[in-house]
């Protein structure tokens, strides 16, 4: 997938506003359908550890979307690819629950 990787820049939020990396608990607005979401409700939580976010070229890649001092894409999806920035394997019931969509995708 065409685009960049940005590193987070907290010179450009005001004193204290985020940390760098980024620890913790966020949401995930799931920004188009995909099977992987199936049983995911729209803004769950997933656990992030990352200093940088991707830019993808085509916004239609963009299937997941985090705020923290900025929108972020944080899940990634074309053709038979599904990325995220989060980590699953840190993320609890719906870290789990992806993890069994991708186990049954059929792409």
């Amino acid at each position: 997938m065409p685009g960049s990787v940005q590193k987070f820049d907290n010179r450009k939020f005001k004193k204290d506003q985020i940390k760098i990396p980024h620890i913790g608990w966020n949401r995930v607005s799931q920004k188009h359908y995909h099977p992987l979401w199936k049983g995911i409700p729209e803004n769950s939580y997933f656990y992030f550890v990352h200093s940088y976010y991707a830019v993808p070229k085509n916004l239609k890649h963009v299937v997941g979307e985090t705020f923290y001092g900025l929108s972020f894409a944080s899940a990634v999806a074309n053709d038979n690819i599904f990325a995220v920035q989060f980590h699953p394997e840190k993320s609890a019931n719906y870290g789990l629950k992806l993890y069994e969509n991708f186990l049954n995708w059929m792409p």
